[in-house]
């Protein structure tokens, strides 16, 4: 299983997006399970909403929902509770809430790598982030 970042799916979602190409190079040739978050989800459409991709957000959003390219995690009680852990713990580290919820996830699920361009999932120390 591979955890997908809101970065990740921004990149493979938007072509004029400067991680675009290794985004889609990286899903082409990827063969695992790809696991999201319904907090990564929410990032997303709200991103590419924001940023006047509004049509994509329909593409993506019953994509993911329905499962069609990536398991759907729902963010349980237990998670936002790890989650507010973190992110009272860790207030040296620029992460938000939902980088903190995925954190929560990827240890529940014992997930060693992730989708992401961001740099706070190198400081998790926990998972190997693709593309290299």
């Amino acid at each position: 299983m591979i955890f997908v970042d809101t970065g990740a799916w921004f990149a493979a979602a938007v072509p004029n997006d400067p991680d675009h190409a290794a985004a889609d190079t990286w899903l082409v040739q990827n063969r695992e399970l790809l696991v999201t978050t319904d907090y990564v989800l929410d990032e997303l459409l709200t991103l590419l909403k924001r940023r006047g991709e509004y049509q994509r957000a329909l593409h993506w959003g019953p994509a993911i929902l329905g499962g069609t390219i990536a398991r759907l995690e729902w963010v349980a009680p237990a998670d936002v509770r790890a989650a507010w852990e973190v992110f009272r713990d860790f207030q040296d580290k620029g992460w938000s809430f939902t980088d903190c919820t995925s954190r929560a996830v990827i240890q529940r699920l014992s997930i060693v790598t992730a989708f992401a361009f961001d740099e706070h999932f190198r400081q998790f120390g926990s998972v190997a982030v693709v593309p290299g």
